[in-house]
């Protein structure tokens, strides 16, 4: 009625003034600069010349941008049947085409990521309709493609550079609690220490204020780079990227692995690309990844061992012809990307032979792998061992990542993962006395072993993932039970830390834990996976007790193994809480891994590294899912 009684020229000025508004308000939102401009060296329209597979963009186009400176009852495992995924309340999903936009972050002002506005949506179950696009039935369990998604094309075209543009809505900035900022406090103390004392090298030892070499490449920066910008560390941030540009050469005559190479220089400039648009790090993964190549020119098309970046070459160790399963099939979501970045298909192609073959020969046990394979025959060999722990852990956790990041597609890699957890449960779980932990251990020549490693406990971070991608249930709840013991492990150990590797005891007997562990077995190396794997679990459940157990773990290695002068160190003894025996080495994947998912796990912001946007490699370096064009 108001409206009716004013004149036309008042309603003419109010029609005006609401156009001038909304004029301005998109001028504001196109004029908005990159943020840390001055770290790309290209422009945006030059930026987006760059080849790419067709039909294939990032799930977040948008780069992200710098912060500011700064016992339970277990129950049985049946076989894997459809059922409901459990409802996560506090994770949220929003448009596939979101992307974390913060600003630096001043860490005494506890301001955390301003972050894109996402859509409230629920976590997706098993669809109910079965349609004849369901992929996959295995004993029971149906899944279905992600309708919004395509599989990777071995064609390429030129693929658009991340955009800095930011989304029009913006969430309240979320604040940096006192958690996260031990874990800052923490990661400059251990850079400190490499700075001091091993800047420029692969790896500080901190009690001899030295350092040691492996490949001479500055290991622990680059492992590290990535940590930082999520940290929001920018001045260490730009230290380190002004090595990396004037002093990291890869034209030296030295062997290196390929695929520890893969996942922590490859892995780490890729994601740093990816998380800062600076092209200076996909220069150099271009770079290296080319280096890396000679390791595939062999009979079988799987790659050997280790490569002379400088001379070419290529080589399987001295002492055998055999690769390590775990690594040949470990190094696919990095050349992959690769690919994907630079336009050139010879990197997925070399990488996808393996997958493929790997996926036809004989020697598995219910999609469970033996450690080794030749690079002459092509063929499994020291059959009949099979464990989740060193030589074979990282194939079955990228079965899954790959079949995430090439967008549920790649049918083969969905059955391969489904099969072998099917075969874990079948052939490798046991419980223990007397609290009935869940555990995996071995199986050697028919006979069952009791022994778990640490590393297995990736295991489940990896099955609460696949359940969060559309998995069956039965996955989730595996990985609640084998989250519990992987705390054990620790909870259960003087020191508060775990050992290397554990032995379980089956047998109940007055006096002793579930976990036994022997002398050549004490030593904590700084690893990351029981953190990791709490990562996933608390940004899947939003359950508070993984946050408080990682928590106890960081205040365990503050109290155990952290060297006053700079740095963490390794220790031999997680038995003797009076003398640990430090060991006088800070693995790189400490900074890399370790002190990120803590970082992470503290965090309440799922957009912080969007698990439906990212996907980690296994030394913790995002890198994004594709989605089609």
């Amino acid at each position: 009625k108001k409206w009716k009684q004013l004149s036309r020229l008042q309603r003419s000025v109010i029609l005006f003034l609401f156009a001038f508004l909304a004029v301005c308000g998109v001028i504001s939102y196109t004029s908005m600069g990159e943020p840390w401009k001055s770290l790309t060296n290209k422009s945006l329209d030059d930026q987006r010349t760059e080849p790419e597979i067709p039909g294939l963009k990032l799930a977040n186009p948008a780069v992200l941008p710098a912060p500011q400176k700064a016992g339970t009852n277990l129950g049985d495992y049946p076989e894997l049947s459809p059922q409901k995924l459990p409802r996560a309340p506090h994770v949220r999903r929003g448009p596939s085409n979101l992307q974390i936009k913060p600003p630096w972050r001043d860490v005494r002002l506890k301001t955390r990521h301003d972050t894109s506005r996402v859509v409230e949506e629920p976590i997706q179950a098993d669809r109910e309709e079965k349609t004849e696009k369901s992929i996959i039935s295995w004993r029971g369990a149906v899944i279905e493609p992600d309708q919004s998604t395509e599989p990777p094309s071995s064609k390429i075209k030129e693929p658009e550079k991340p955009s800095s543009v930011e989304a029009e809505d913006q969430k309240e900035p979320v604040p940096i609690n006192d958690r996260q900022l031990a874990v800052i406090e923490a990661f400059r103390h251990a850079w400190k220490g490499y700075k001091d004392f091993a800047w420029g090298h692969d790896e500080l030892k901190p009690l001899s204020k030295s350092y040691s070499e492996w490949f001479g490449l500055g290991l622990t920066l680059i492992d590290a780079l990535d940590t930082m910008w999520i940290l929001g560390l920018k001045e260490e941030f730009e230290e380190a990227r002004k090595w990396v540009a004037n002093d990291l050469v890869f034209d030296k005559n030295v062997d290196v692995n390929l695929f520890e190479s893969t996942i922590r220089i490859l892995g780490g400039l890729l994601s740093t690309y990816h998380l800062s648009g600076d092209s200076l790090f996909l220069e150099k993964a271009k770079d290296i990844g080319n280096r890396l190549m000679p390791a595939f020119k062999t009979p079988s098309k799987i790659p050997y061992s280790d490569v002379n970046i400088g001379r070419g070459t290529a080589h399987p160790p001295r002492w055998t012809s055999d690769s390590t399963v775990a690594e040949v099939t470990s190094i696919q979501l990095e050349f992959r990307e690769l690919s994907r970045l630079t336009g050139d298909e010879k990197f997925q192609k070399a990488v996808d032979e393996v997958m493929k073959h790997v996926h036809t020969i004989s020697g598995k046990n219910d999609g469970l792998v033996p450690m080794f394979i030749n690079t002459n025959s092509g063929q499994f060999t020291h059959l009949g061992v099979y464990t989740l722990g060193a030589r074979a852990d990282s194939y079955y956790e990228y079965l899954l990542k790959q079949w995430i990041q090439g967008g549920k597609k790649e049918n083969e890699l969905l059955e391969d993962y489904m099969r072998a957890i099917e075969g874990v449960k079948k052939h490798l779980l046991q419980r223990s006395q007397p609290k009935r932990l869940t555990f995996v251990g071995e199986l050697a020549h028919g006979h069952f072993s009791a022994k778990m490693d640490h590393l297995v406990c990736f295991l489940p971070g990896t099955l609460a993932l696949g359940a969060h991608n559309g998995l069956t249930a039965d996955h989730m709840k595996l990985a609640e039970a084998l989250i519990e013991t992987c705390y054990q492990m620790y909870a259960q150990v003087e020191t508060g830390l775990s050992p290397e590797i554990v032995h379980f005891n089956l047998h109940a007997q007055k006096g002793h834990k579930d976990v036994e562990i022997k002398p050549a077995d004490r030593h904590n190396l700084l690893r990351p996976e029981t953190v990791e794997s709490l990562f996933y679990m608390y940004r899947f459940t939003g359950d508070k007790k993984y946050q408080d157990w990682g928590w106890e773990i960081l205040q365990n290695f503050n109290k155990y193994t952290r060297v006053p002068t700079g740095g963490y160190t390794s220790i031999n003894n997680v038995q003797n809480p009076s003398n640990p025996e430090p060991r006088d080495k800070m693995e790189s994947f400490f900074l890399g891994e370790t002190l990120k998912y803590m970082f992470l796990l503290f965090s309440d912001d799922i957009d912080l590294i969007n698990l439906d946007k990212y996907v980690f490699n296994t030394e913790a370096h995002p890198l994004p899912i594709w989605v089609p064009a």
